[in-house]
């Protein structure tokens, strides 16, 4: 009895360890995941050649993206999570990892990879591991930074922008200004003319060797005219401005 029950474990321990060998480890499917869409390519994708990937934005990366799939957004930990996988950084000029089963349409080769031993980490010494980036933060100042300088220069442009308008707009206010006068200019130069036509036409004084003599109350009349006129002038002025 005792004997059937050693085998029927041995038998379940077996096809654990098959399922094991056979299944990619959850960090490298979600990893692989990660780099895989197409729509995250600006923060994280394939490297040219499609033989490791690349982190772009390790800032953006963290924080819109681990959360997705991981029960955390610390960039320094996934980079350890790489590193006990066997991944390299490839180059100290950005964030790109290699290893050898994981590349761009290679998904079945992920099961290949075994996550390492601590003693097998130390025994091969010239497997050098990815160095984690010793302070996230300063990353995530550095994006904080580039985001803020380029607002910046956007109101720099946007702040141009508009003092151009407010130019164009004071040229074309100066222009109606002008024309305004000049037509105030005309109407002014027309009444009068006007005026002293009707002047002449009904004018009933008597002349005097081709003179018109001054008449009680007609040089008084003719200031009330004359200021009304100027009123109107001034009313329509006014209205231009």
């Amino acid at each position: 009895m005792s004997s059937d029950h050693n085998h029927e474990c041995d038998q379940k321990g077996l096809l654990l360890e098959y399922v094991r060998k056979s299944s990619p480890p959850p960090f490298l499917l979600k990893t692989y995941m990660l780099v895989e869409d197409p729509t995250t390519d600006e923060v994280v994708s394939w490297n040219s050649d499609g033989t490791g990937f690349v982190v772009w934005q390790p800032a953006e990366f963290a924080r819109d993206l681990l959360p997705t799939l991981f029960k955390h957004s610390n960039f320094s930990s996934f980079v350890r999570q790489l590193n006990t996988y066997g991944f390299r950084k490839v180059t100290t000029s950005r964030w790109e990892f290699c290893n050898d089963m994981f590349c761009k349409g290679g998904k079945d080769q992920l099961c290949e990879i075994r996550r390492r031993k601590t003693w097998a980490s130390k025994a091969n010494p010239n497997n050098a591991p990815v160095q984690a980036p010793r302070d996230q933060s300063d990353d995530e100042q550095r994006s904080s930074s580039t985001s803020s300088s380029s607002g910046f220069t956007n109101l720099i442009h946007e702040n141009k922008r508009l003092k151009e308008e407010n130019g164009v707009l004071n040229s074309e206010l100066s222009n109606m200004k002008n024309k305004c006068k000049e037509l105030l200019d005309l109407v002014a130069m027309y009444t009068i003319s006007v005026e002293k036509k009707e002047e002449e036409e009904f004018d009933e004084r008597p002349k005097l060797f081709g003179v018109r003599l001054e008449v009680e109350g007609e040089r008084e009349k003719k200031r009330k005219r004359e200021e009304i006129s100027q009123v109107a002038t001034v009313l329509l002025s006014q209205s231009c401005k």
